[in-house]
């Protein structure tokens, strides 16, 4: 085996891992908020909301999105489409965190935090896009 077939295959070792990683804490965040949300909000110091339908719906949202990684870590070449919608999502929610700390109306701190994890991912899934496209380039 030649070292850039050895390279290429240890590189899409790790963004699979990343992908997985990545599908485990959206699934995980997803699935916490939508079975433990009062909880959550009562431990983050942050009033319920006046339905619980707002949380649900963005809870399963997010949990959707972690399945949604799951396919590109099984195939992450064959899913490159999600991998883009996943920059989308994070750079969306990024920004909006963003914004909402900038003006002061936040609601918790820890989504603000949440914003910087989705920062680190969307990092992470821009460079995967960059590094497939190099490499179908030179297909």
């Amino acid at each position: 085996m030649n070292t850039t077939m050895t390279t290429t295959n240890a590189e899409l070792g790790r963004y699979r891992l990343m992908f997985l990683l990545a599908a485990a804490y959206d699934l995980a965040l997803g699935v916490a908020f939508l079975l433990f949300w009062e909880p959550i909000f009562e431990a983050i110091g942050m009033p319920a909301p006046s339905h619980q339908s707002y949380v649900h719906l963005s809870a399963i949202f997010v949990a959707v999105q972690g399945f949604s990684y799951l396919l590109v870590w099984q195939d992450p070449l064959a899913n490159l489409g999600i991998a883009k919608v996943g920059v989308a999502y994070k750079a969306s929610y990024t920004l909006l965190a963003v914004y909402y700390l900038a003006i002061g109306q936040i609601p918790s701190m820890f989504y603000a935090w949440f914003g910087l994890f989705d920062f680190f991912w969307l990092i992470g899934f821009v460079l995967f896009l960059r590094w497939a496209g190099s490499r179908a380039g030179r297909s």
